[in-house]
């Protein structure tokens, strides 16, 4: 890519953590930034999942035993896990892929260019924050990691051994009663628990609205309910993009739809293996004792996040395809199994019941990078459950793609035509 003019006009598809950090990023080397969603700025994805910045998820979900857990896990009443026999049946590439992903050696080969992002995000975000005074409920006082049987939790060790050594990513061992008294909200009886604690927490929609504070004061112009269909050619370039609304002119476009993106793979000439992950959360007010820090029950997959303003409980991973229903039985799943752990119990009427679409790739990893097709189009998409965490690393790694500069991070891993 030549390096473009501080007047180039930048069209950015998209307007969740990814695209706003990208609009972020390009609005600080000065260019001319548009952003436009089919929805309202920061409302999918975005808007309700835990807002964990965690470096220590450096595991992609393909692993050895993946594909025998998730079997066993869907058997079990209330599980997190559903896959459709019809999302299967219309997309079998996906699952064949994934699937031959499932192996050490491939684990360890997404692992690190996970960590790459996850890492540098983290440092951004500190950076960023306090830059830009950003008004988001940010916590560094790690994540944790609490188990409900001895067995699952000793054998964890292997993990925090392969992150401890492997990715210098460490855990803290918390056993027994010195669990309860480093978090007292917790259950006695629990056998103990993993403390990342160079991981940390914000409120996914707070931040959003803090983004969008930011980036309107650089003057990024925020297009709301207007879809993009596709784009403007000319000699092989995108000159701009096309939505039902009528055209909207640019010189560089960045695509980051998330669980969308696949509805624009012909136009970027590449295959987009990008399943819709389906996740719930269900927001209430913050119980009277509520735990300190965010944590995750590793057995069970149910996540809680104790903001300032509010206390989330989320989780859930559903292939079903396009399906827009919020189940209420899955609702009552989260809130049941956090009540087991929790001394302080969740009950009344919640502030909010939510759904979104997580962008799951098959080797974990995200797509970034120019489209085959067109050569002034960068996509950035299929975050995986890890779009909150990298939005910051992948906005700096777009506008240095775009801006023809040495990158932060190898972009290589992501390329947008591996598969």
């Amino acid at each position: 890519m030549t390096v473009p003019g501080r007047d180039d006009r930048v069209v950015v598809v998209g307007a969740g953590v990814v695209g706003a950090f990208s609009a972020y990023f390009l609005a600080r080397a000065g260019r001319s930034v548009t952003l436009v969603d089919a929805g309202t700025f920061g409302g999918g994805c975005s808007h309700g999942n835990c807002g964990y910045i965690c470096p220590s998820h450096v595991l992609p979900l393909a692993g050895p035993g993946a594909i025998r857990q998730a079997l066993r896990t869907m058997m079990q009443k209330g599980s997190p896990i559903r896959i459709g026999v019809g999302t299967v049946l219309r997309d079998p590439g996906w699952f064949v892929r994934f699937a031959r992903r499932c192996n050490e050696a491939a684990m360890m080969a997404a692992a690190g260019p996970i960590m790459a992002l996850t890492k540098s995000s983290r440092t951004l975000y500190d950076e960023i924050i306090r830059d830009e005074s950003l008004a988001c409920e940010w916590d560094r006082n790690g994540l944790l990691f609490v188990f409900r049987t001895r067995a699952a939790m000793d054998h964890y060790a292997e993990v925090d051994h392969l992150l401890r050594d492997r990715f210098n990513t460490p855990a803290r061992r918390l056993d027994g009663d010195a669990l309860t008294e480093f978090e007292p909200a917790l259950r006695p009886g629990l056998p103990g628990a993993w403390l990342y604690e160079g991981d940390a927490q914000l409120r996914p929609d707070r931040l959003m609205d803090e983004l969008r504070r930011v980036l309107t004061a650089r003057g990024v112009s925020i297009v709301e309910n207007r879809k993009v269909t596709g784009f403007i050619r000319r000699d092989g370039k995108a000159s701009g993009v096309r939505t039902e609304q009528g055209e909207i002119p640019a010189d560089r476009v960045v695509v980051s739809l998330g669980a969308w993106t696949p509805g624009l793979a012909r136009e970027l000439g590449c295959k987009v293996p990008i399943q819709p992950g389906k996740g719930y959360s269900v927001t209430y007010p913050k119980p009277e004792g509520s735990p300190a820090l965010p944590m995750i029950f590793e057995e069970d997959r149910v996540a809680v996040s104790p903001f300032h303003s509010g206390f989330r409980i989320g989780s859930m991973m559903e292939l079903v395809g396009p399906d827009t229903s919020l189940d209420p039985n899955r609702l009552g799943v989260l809130t049941e199994t956090a009540n087991r752990y929790l001394k302080p119990q969740t009950t009344g009427r919640p502030l909010e019941s939510w759904w979104g679409w997580r962008p799951m790739t098959p080797d974990g990893l995200p797509l970034i990078g120019a489209s085959p097709a067109l050569s002034n189009v960068v996509v950035a998409a299929g975050h995986n459950m890890l779009g909150m965490t990298m939005g910051p690393a992948t906005g700096k790694l777009v506008a240095e793609l775009i801006g023809g500069e040495t990158t932060h991070v190898d972009p290589g891993p992501y390329a947008v035509g591996r598969f």
